[in-house]
């Protein structure tokens, strides 16, 4: 069997090329004679690794030398305690739950202070994003938290909130390197690498240095203090070394193919023939309002639950891999990442009408 389409959420599909050249340096990386998997993360060799990743990142996204870069591990779940460890001085954050896993990091910020959800649209099964334009802030937040894009429910704020002056924390786990960012604009982004960027295993954060200091909360651990890592540049114990060196060979992808513009252009003409499609389907329908819409996860349904399980088994027969939606919404859902070929949505896209046909 060749390689399928594959829509999963994460881990998902990543660039052929990055690949292939992943298994030509496998046993051997650079005639060093041994693989990236098993070398010392204090060797020469890894130290130009993790910088020319951390350096080519930089350029990507256009980060100021005030920033910091971390390579992490524990997920993009784990740094739902660290935000607050590191940044409730005050003991006060403000959350807008538009979704899981924004409830999740709101639920865990409760564990460290009084978190409060200034905004949610959990009252229409997080279809949309709230009006964020003027929210009712807290004079004492210490910050203001979102997760950009919404996985599970296709959601994604084309606009920032107006935080009031207070610093925006946000996990950009599914929209990472899909388009153009203005960084200052935050104070802390991160985000697990295993949707758009790598294998999973990694997260990365990039925080505005004057975050990173020595005043967390008592009983932070050792290896959730920003500023540990920071200090060692990613290298205070052992990272996941071979998930950033596959981080480092997207970065290169993504810079080969143009850069974040070409990207953004590309993951808009993608989303678009989906979206399209939906919109004049006689059997299927997206489930989010249209200004929300992501261009990274599109959940749709055809309003029967037999029919949609009947359309993901027949579309993995024919190669369209991971359509199911998540187990807590049902329905379908692909995710149209980075490395997701154009020809693959437009195969899918073939496959949906031929469905309709069959069983409107």
């Amino acid at each position: 069997m060749g390689r399928i389409y594959n829509f999963s959420a994460g881990p998902a599909v990543l660039p052929e090329e990055v690949l292939q050249e992943a298994a030509a340096e496998m046993l051997d990386y650079r005639g060093c004679g041994m693989s990236v998997m098993e070398m010392s993360h204090r060797s020469k060799t890894y130290i130009e690794i993790i910088e020319t990743a951390e350096a080519d990142l930089r350029e990507l996204i256009g980060i100021p030398e005030n920033y910091k870069v971390l390579f992490l591990q524990g997920g993009a779940s784990q740094q739902f305690a660290a935000v607050p460890m590191n940044l409730m001085k005050n003991r006060v954050a403000d959350y807008i739950v538009t979704g899981a896993w924004a409830k999740k990091a709101y639920k865990e910020a409760q564990l460290f202070g009084d978190a409060r959800a200034i905004a949610s649209s959990e009252d229409e099964t997080f279809t949309y994003i709230p009006d964020c334009s003027d929210l009712a802030i807290s004079d004492d937040a210490d910050y203001v938290y979102i997760c950009e894009n919404n996985t599970i429910y296709g959601t994604k704020f084309a606009e920032l909130p107006n935080t009031k002056g207070k610093i925006l924390v946000a996990d950009v786990s599914s929209c990472f390197l899909s388009e153009p960012v203005d960084i200052t604009r935050y104070g802390v982004m991160y985000g697990g690498a295993q949707k758009n960027i790598g294998p999973a295993g990694v997260v990365i954060s990039i925080i505005r240095e004057d975050l990173i200091t020595d005043e967390v909360l008592p009983g932070t651990p050792t290896m959730l203090k920003w500023k540990t890592q920071a200090d060692e540049k990613s290298l205070y114990n052992t990272p996941p070394a071979y998930g950033i060196y596959i981080c480092g060979k997207v970065f290169k992808w993504i810079k080969d193919q143009g850069g974040l513009e070409v990207m953004g252009k590309r993951n808009e003409e993608k989303a678009a023939l989906l979206y399209d499609f939906l919109d004049q389907s006689a059997l299927f329908k997206g489930t989010v309002r249209v200004q929300d819409r992501s261009l990274m996860n599109v959940p749709f349904v055809t309003g029967n639950p037999d029919l949609d399980a009947q359309f993901v088994a027949e579309a993995k027969a024919a190669g369209f891999e991971n359509l199911k939606g998540h187990r807590s919404v049902g329905g379908m859902r692909a995710s149209i990442y980075n490395a997701m070929p154009h020809a693959g949505v437009e195969k899918l896209v073939e496959f949906m009408a031929k469905f309709e046909q069959v069983n409107k």
